[in-house]
């Protein structure tokens, strides 16, 4: 018999893949609504492409940012930007 063939009579089986494990850290970003550039958040609605918060978060928003209070990384980054940053959109 031939290495390359499976053995036979072995029975059969339901092959499982194993899950990705996706780390969320904390989950403390999962609490607050993020500073994005606008014309990221409006792209992301449009295509379903993740953005990237000023703190690094990346994700596809999909919740009611109002609901939630601002990242305090986010906050702090954005307001040493100072007034001519464009990062002013605020989503979860």
């Amino acid at each position: 018999m031939s290495t390359l063939e499976p053995e036979r009579g072995t029975g059969t089986g339901t092959l499982v893949e194993p899950t990705p494990q996706v780390s969320h850290g904390d989950g403390d970003h999962e609490r607050f609504a993020h500073y994005v550039q606008k014309d990221k958040i409006m792209a992301s609605a449009l295509d379903g492409t993740p953005v990237v918060a000023l703190c690094g978060k990346v994700w596809v928003p999909g919740r009611d940012p109002k609901k939630y209070p601002v990242c305090p990384m986010c906050k702090e980054i954005y307001d040493s930007m100072g007034s001519g940053g464009d990062e002013g959109g605020k989503d979860k």
